[in-house]
């Protein structure tokens, strides 16, 4: 299995920071290290704890809070919500959905992430 990992931008509220970025279109959501969400952005609870799975057979990991931050591919401003998930081992992941949303398109032959900057452009219809 292929993977990509790329220092990205992370905007919050509260600060700013360069995070190792894995893409992996095997995980169905965005998230990120509880470590770097303190100088980020202030967590949001969930209101009800989410119990999801991990790849190792019969193991959970209960969710309690999640963050909405902006972050940069390639100078293109995007955003989406991250769950802030506990004993997380890269400092964020961009999931499936958000690759989804923003059209991001990976690369295994180069190494890269591609973005359409027209498919990030704000328009109200």
């Amino acid at each position: 299995m292929s993977v990509i990992r790329l220092p990205l931008f992370f905007i919050g509220t509260k600060g700013e920071k360069n995070l190792c970025t894995l893409f992996d279109s095997g995980a169905n959501l965005s998230c990120i290290n509880p470590d770097y969400v303190e100088n980020l952005e202030t967590p949001i609870h969930l209101g009800r704890v989410r119990r999801v799975s991990t790849a190792s057979e019969g193991h959970y990991i209960e969710i309690n809070y999640r963050v909405i931050l902006d972050f940069y591919i390639d100078d293109v401003l995007l955003s989406d919500e991250f769950l802030v998930v506990p004993g997380l081992s890269e400092e964020a992941i961009i999931g499936a959905a958000t690759m989804q949303k923003w059209r991001i398109k990976l690369n295994f032959e180069r190494d890269t992430v591609e973005v359409d900057p027209k498919v990030a452009k704000m328009q109200l219809i």
